[in-house]
């Protein structure tokens, strides 16, 4: 599995590239702005995208959407509690930025432990919302792609319409924490960092279980 992290716009939302190496079939993960970096490493990578991965609804992940579905053809996958989000500028936030963001409906739901499968690379869905209501991780093999549920010390904002800070917290306790403690997580923003650092470093979760 090859993986490939940017960081992308003034909110330093992290994107990744992620395909199969043998058959060249990827995924992008939150592609939250237009930039032509991602459109490069597809290109230069010869990759055949099947999917666009969505963590959770929120404007700063879903900038890139049009523009690499209309590159790709790739489906648009995303939890079903923020499919509204695509099209609902209130609900994705950008009205927050001055902005009216209004996408196509998604092509497709990602349901708790259902499994997207990229040649040989499986993704198990997780649902975490609290940040969102649609919030959801992804696993694949040793790799956490968490969106805004955990970061590297941190964890996800829960003071919007939707957000539920025990919901989060509880989330991450059941369903993540019970990794493996070597799980790399690839978070929405910021550094990488592995369950079992943050099971004894994160501030919001040390303690508290």
């Amino acid at each position: 599995m090859k993986v490939i992290k940017k960081s992308l716009g003034q909110m330093g939302t992290n994107c990744y590239v992620v395909w199969d190496e043998k058959t060249l079939e990827a995924a992008v993960i939150d592609p939250g702005f237009e930039d032509q970096r991602i459109s490069d490493i597809i290109n230069e990578n010869k990759l055949k995208v099947n999917y666009i991965l969505l963590t959770h609804g929120h404007f700063d992940h879903l900038g890139g959407v049009n523009q690499i579905k209309k590159l790709t053809g790739a489906k648009v996958l995303i939890h079903e509690n923020d499919a509204d989000c695509l099209i609902d500028p209130r609900r994705n936030l950008s009205v927050l930025a001055g902005m009216s963001m209004i996408l196509e409906p998604a092509d497709g739901f990602l349901n708790e432990n259902e499994t997207i499968t990229l040649g040989n690379i499986a993704f198990r869905v997780i649902h975490t919302p609290g940040h969102s209501k649609g919030g959801i991780c992804l696993l694949a093999e040793d790799q956490l792609f968490a969106g805004d549920t955990l970061f590297n010390t941190s964890i996800g904002r829960t003071d919007f319409a939707d957000g539920d800070l025990n919901e989060l917290l509880n989330g991450i306790k059941s369903k993540l924490f019970v990794l493996d403690d070597a799980t790399t997580v690839l978070p929405g923003h910021g550094e990488n960092t592995t369950i079992g650092y943050e099971k004894t470093n994160n501030p919001f979760l040390k303690g508290r279980f």
